[in-house]
């Protein structure tokens, strides 16, 4: 059983999902890939999952980093944890483009290269928005490119951070 809550951001809702005892999703309403693979069998309750993802939530909009991480369950394939869980090694303040993060995962995987292309798709199935921080991934330019909630709420989650780090 899937269940299901929600939280109100400074930046709109937040769609909240766990399997009773790890956070499994955290999507903003109207992203792209809203609610994927939470299924139609899902149940609206409140679980102490979900208190300590507002507690996280709260200390990260109100501009500090957290020093906890709610359980975490990603679900995905082999490949797209593997980008999920390089996500959750950038630092809070910093950011990496996709390049980077594919040259980590050639280099891990001992081959030569990777494609940048791959980790972006990987990256936009990102179940777990801001906790696994797929807003710090930009482009080989700097742009802010390919945040499934928007380019607006991305730009606004790196100046939180940025300006927190000052």
């Amino acid at each position: 059983m899937n269940y299901t809550a929600e939280y109100q951001s400074i930046l709109g809702k937040v769609l909240m999902a766990s399997d009773g005892e790890n956070l499994t999703g955290l999507w903003f309403f109207g992203a792209k890939h809203f609610a994927a693979g939470l299924g139609s069998e899902r149940q609206i309750k409140e679980l102490p999952i979900f208190k300590n993802a507002r507690k996280w939530l709260d200390i990260y909009f109100s501009g500090r980093e957290p020093d906890f991480t709610p359980p975490l369950l990603l679900r995905g394939s082999d490949f797209q944890n593997e980008v999920w869980n390089l996500l959750r090694k950038i630092p809070y303040g910093q950011t990496a483009t996709y390049g980077e993060i594919a040259k980590r995962l050639a280099s891990a995987r001992g081959i030569e290269r990777m494609s940048a292309r791959a980790v972006g798709a990987a990256v936009g199935r990102n179940p777990i928005s801001i906790i696994v921080p797929c807003h710090r991934v930009i482009g080989a330019s700097g742009g802010l490119t390919g945040y499934a909630a928007g380019a607006d709420k991305k730009a606004y989650l790196l100046n939180l951070e940025r300006k927190a780090e000052k």
